[in-house]
């Protein structure tokens, strides 16, 4: 879903979430506290070099399963990741549910999992794998609304928003029919909520929550949980939203809509390379220099409502992927982009991720390695330079010198679909990166680059 500011994506953002118990369901526990291999709490130098995954548990596999997905938890490493983001992984709320299966955002109980998905031992599992692989997980928060069967409709029905004849009501200017709006000006609602997040990260060893339209969620419940949150241990939040003020204080990351609107329209033709740098102009002056924002070409939403990569970017799909890794911020990875996905997956009915390699996945391996060891890619609070490189034809050719500890990354792509002569404001010898290749970039030499093509250069 996206944030105020950007309009919601109308197309069906049905996506819902919920919220529920305070029984901890810990019985039969195969991996105790004690056998748990720690891995160190994730810090700041961790969010400097990340590559972060979001995991569509149901269909990433056939049997959409907990296990399933942990099998292949290895490969992920391979990528670079080092922040596993889990989808809604809670009970799935059936009354005035969507399609056959509901949405992952419609929760009957936040403390509990799905059993689609398996089970409790099953995704404790999921986590120690993911550490033994030094991953940090985070889970899918979803503090705007549950479901119709959460226990708090029956029960603590004060803790909704009610219409003036005292209904409860979905949330107001959506069309999210599945699930109850909550009403953050209840304090015991708040609290509830507060101690459900705290029990997966004291029982469950979880690393921290992206959180479902934070925008819509006030600010100041943010402010204190999180600061109750991290009492527990140090933690890794994201927002699904854009506003500066929530990374003020609670979150560290917010998605980069804008940024990856104008991806969007320069592969369509509706901006060019002029755009991008006004994108990266409103960065600074919107964001604190320690925010992040998440870079991505697709995420749940995007892929099932507005269409796959291909369909939105075209033959400029690469281009951009190497893009979201290289401009400041930290790159995403949606389930299926790594095996070239080229579809829609369903979102209330089951469907399967074809998990064969082709282009993208050397690709990301090979991008991960750049972003996990170049500190001149360092995107989070402490963040390489970006400085833009003057050419001949700053309307279609993007070039800019990303700097950190003396290490230099020039990147330069052409940024039309047409082949492109230029020349570059910039001197120096370098390695490009992606094809091994030396390359000497003296000012006032021609250059040329094919239409959406793009180079990766190392200063030496």
């Amino acid at each position: 879903m996206k944030k105020i500011l950007i309009t919601l994506i109308a197309t069906g953002i049905l996506i819902s979430c919920g919220q529920t118990k305070k029984e901890s369901p810990i019985a039969n526990v195969e991996t105790t506290n004690e056998e748990r291999q720690e891995l160190a709490p994730i810090d700041e130098a961790v969010m400097e070099n990340a590559v972060i995954y979001e995991a569509n548990i149901r269909q990433y596999s056939e049997e959409g399963s907990f296990n399933a997905f942990t099998k292949d938890i290895p490969i992920l490493k391979k990528l670079g990741v080092k922040v596993l983001w889990l989808m809604p992984i809670y009970p799935i709320s059936t009354t005035k549910s969507k399609g056959t299966l509901g949405s992952y955002y419609a929760i009957s109980d936040y403390t509990k999992v799905n059993p689609e998905f398996g089970t409790l031992d099953d995704f404790r599992r999921l986590v120690k794998t993911a550490h033994d692989n030094e991953i940090y997980v985070i889970l899918d928060w979803v503090a705007n609304h549950t479901g119709w069967d959460h226990v708090w409709l029956k029960e603590r029905p004060e803790y909704y928003t009610k219409d003036k004849d005292g209904n409860i009501t979905h949330t107001v200017d959506t069309d999210w029919t599945d699930v109850a709006d909550l009403n953050y000006d209840n304090k015991e609602m708040r609290e509830q909520m507060r101690n459900d997040m705290l029990y997966w990260l004291k029982e469950e060893n979880i690393d921290g929550f992206r959180c479902d339209v934070a925008g819509m969620v006030p600010v100041d419940f943010w402010n204190k949980t999180v600061a109750e949150l991290k009492k527990v241990k140090p933690i890794f939040m994201l927002a699904e939203g854009w506003e500066p003020e929530l990374l003020e204080n609670a979150f560290d990351m917010g998605y980069g809509w804008d940024t990856h609107h104008k991806m969007n329209d320069i592969a369509k033709g509706k901006a060019d390379a002029k755009e991008w740098d006004k994108r990266m102009t409103q960065i600074d002056s919107m964001y604190a220099k320690d925010d992040i924002l998440m870079n991505f070409t697709s995420n749940h939403d995007e892929n099932s409502w507005n269409g796959t990569v291909r369909e939105r970017m075209g033959d400029a799909s690469e281009l951009f992927a190497a893009l979201s890794y290289v401009t400041p911020g930290m790159p995403l990875i949606y389930s299926g982009q790594e095996y070239d996905m080229e579809k829609r997956l369903l979102f209330f009915e089951k469907d399967t991720i074809i998990k064969k390699e082709g282009v993208f996945f050397p690709l990301y391996e090979k991008l991960g390695q750049l972003k996990n060891n170049n500190p001149a890619l360092h995107g989070g609070k402490n963040a390489a330079s970006y400085t833009r490189i003057k050419t001949s034809n700053d309307n279609n050719i993007l070039a800019f010198l990303r700097e950190k500890n003396n290490h230099k990354v020039v990147f330069i792509a052409n940024m039309t679909n047409e082949p492109l002569k230029f020349s570059l404001d910039y001197k120096g010898k370098f390695k490009d990166y992606l094809s091994g290749e030396l390359y000497e970039s003296i000012p006032k030499d021609t250059q040329s680059l094919d239409g959406w093509k793009y180079r990766i250069l190392i200063q030496e």
